[in-house]
């Protein structure tokens, strides 16, 4: 039985043997289909690298701006990038499309590195057919957004686009509410930043305004609804694309943009920077990173910082400046309601978003823009894991009619809801004035406050001593400056909230490092929850 066996396969593989050349001339038919393959493979795959090809991207240089590509390579570590979807194209056929085809339609997505950590890019193309969004480019984006969520890792888009493919009708108009479904799905799961380096107008504006960063390129850029002409045309005002929309009227006055840089290669390195502050996704810590500079460092400069006289401002960014890691630190939103300054830092190595009052500017009132702009801020640090640390010298709300009837109420609510909900690691430094409700709102003790520390010149009150003396000695102006002495020792001190437990300590300004990053150390693995709902309701 075994011989037979033995011999049936030494049959078989004889036959096999004999049957091989049957078959070679398949085999050359095969490897010649394969060849043609491979060719048509290699000649879109250079189609798509080629873009709109060598003279549109000479006019993309002319204008200062960087192709598609090129920006790729600038934002992410050298060689790690892996390009998606490189071989698709529009399926559009009206209006002689189908004889205008460009390989990668006019968008380049994929994933890399940005100093050695996983990051989802989409960047817009201008050179090809304008940049605008086809409902095959939608496709790309919400495949890499969809990719970043499951991966927990961040979304960078790179903006460079004249708008819809009126070409396509409807089909554009559902690719772009498609993107926005996913940034609303994405917003507190992965960061997601946007870098506006060209024009971006009509329904491709939401799209960076969903997103929680979104920068801007000085001279190169452009954000609005609808173009001068339409402006034009409706109100009969004429203006430029700068001043409808540049980078200087979303910075300054709208707020729409959190920052600007002067070219392309600034904003991709700025941005390379501020993902390093940032935890890849919600269900993470930032990375801890290591730093020269000594937790325990005292700064003896910061006893004499703040001026005796209360009326005599100061610059709060002196402050982080010399209590964080290096003296260095990320701001955001820098032009916009700069009576407020909020950014991100290190202490200890350890990422922190800092909130500020700013003396210099209005005396560091708080106004609408200022208590939006805050409120934005910590919501961000709160779903991303990064610890709040907070600087008060706030003297109030700043009163009047344009205040209140622009909504003062409802806005500054949103910065105390957003204080008020925050469960990530919360401390506060009271360095001068915390008067009134102001008071309340910048991360008080009574809003879940961690660690509430003050320096000796802090003054926690209801209003001011000359103020609250108008108020009560309004019948007994004589006894006005006895009674302005009596209110500033009885109140104008921080003893008074340390003595019932609002203040936790009051500190030496120049311990103010070690005692923040100590206290960061110790909130670590804080755990606090807020009670279950489907979402909150709070003032929009």
């Amino acid at each position: 039985m075994y011989s037979a066996t033995l011999l049936a396969r030494r049959t078989l593989g004889t036959h096999l043997q004999t049957r091989l050349p049957f078959h070679s001339r398949g085999y050359a038919v095969a490897n010649t289909k394969d060849t043609e393959i491979k060719a048509r493979i290699a000649e879109k795959r250079q189609a798509s690298l080629a873009g709109g090809g060598d003279s549109r991207i000479a006019a993309q240089h002319s204008k200062g701006k960087l192709t598609a590509r090129e920006r790729i390579d600038l934002l992410l570590d050298p060689g790690t990038f892996r390009e998606t979807d490189a071989f698709v194209e529009h399926q559009c056929t009206a209006f002689g499309m189908s004889e205008q085809k460009i390989t990668g339609d006019g968008v380049v997505t994929g994933v890399g590195k940005i100093n050695g950590r996983t990051t989802f890019v989409f960047s817009q193309d201008f050179t090809a057919f304008g940049g605008s969004l086809s409902r095959t480019f939608a496709a790309k984006v919400c495949k890499i957004m969809d990719r970043a969520m499951l991966a927990g890792a961040p979304v960078v888009g790179l903006n460079d686009s004249g708008g819809a493919r009126i070409q396509e009708g409807v089909d554009s108009l559902a690719g772009y509410a498609e993107i926005f479904q996913r940034n609303v799905l994405a917003s507190g799961v992965v960061p997601q930043v946007s870098l506006v380096m060209g024009p971006c107008a009509g329904g491709a504006v939401y799209s960076p305004a969903l997103t929680d960063f979104t920068f801007m390129v000085r001279g190169t850029s452009y954000l609005f609804v609808t173009g001068p002409d339409v402006v034009r045309a409706v109100t009969n005002e004429h203006v430029t694309q700068e001043q409808l929309g540049g980078a200087v009227p979303h910075t300054t006055k709208s707020g729409v943009a959190h920052g600007a840089f002067d070219n392309d290669v600034v904003a991709l390195a700025r941005t390379r920077e501020l993902l390093s502050y940032l935890p890849q996704s919600n269900r993470e810590a930032p990375a801890l990173r290591p730093t020269c500079d000594p937790f325990d460092r005292a700064d003896a400069a910061l006893d004499t910082l703040v001026p005796g006289d209360s009326h005599v401002a100061y610059d709060i960014k002196h402050v982080i400046a010399r209590v964080v890691d290096d003296a260095r630190f990320f701001e955001i939103m820098p032009e916009f309601a700069r009576n407020i300054v909020v950014g991100f830092a290190r202490m200890g190595g350890r990422s922190v978003g800092i909130v500020g009052n700013q003396p210099l500017v209005s005396s560091g009132v708080l106004d609408i823009d200022a208590s939006v702009k805050a409120a934005r801020f910590v919501r961000f640090c709160d779903a991303f894991n990064v610890p709040l640390v907070t600087f008060v010298d706030v003297p109030g709300f700043l009163p009047g009619t344009r205040q209140e009837h622009g909504g003062i109420i409802r806005e500054g609510a949103k910065l105390l809801y957003a204080y008020a909900e925050a469960t990530v690691p919360k401390i506060a430094v009271t360095t001068r004035k915390a008067y009134g409700g102001a008071q309340c709102v910048m991360s008080s003790k009574q809003l879940r406050g961690d660690v509430n520390l003050a320096w000796p010149t802090a003054e926690l009150a209801v209003m001011g001593a000359k103020g609250a003396v108008e108020i009560l000695w309004r019948r007994d102006p004589q006894g006005r400056k006895q009674a302005e002495e009596e209110y500033n020792r009885l109140f104008a001190n921080p003893l008074p909230a340390a003595q019932r437990g609002y203040l936790d300590d009051i500190i030496a300004p120049s311990d103010t490092r070690r005692r923040i990053i100590e206290e960061l150390e110790i909130l670590q693995h804080k755990r606090l929850t807020n009670p279950p709902k489907k979402h909150d309701n709070m003032p929009l």
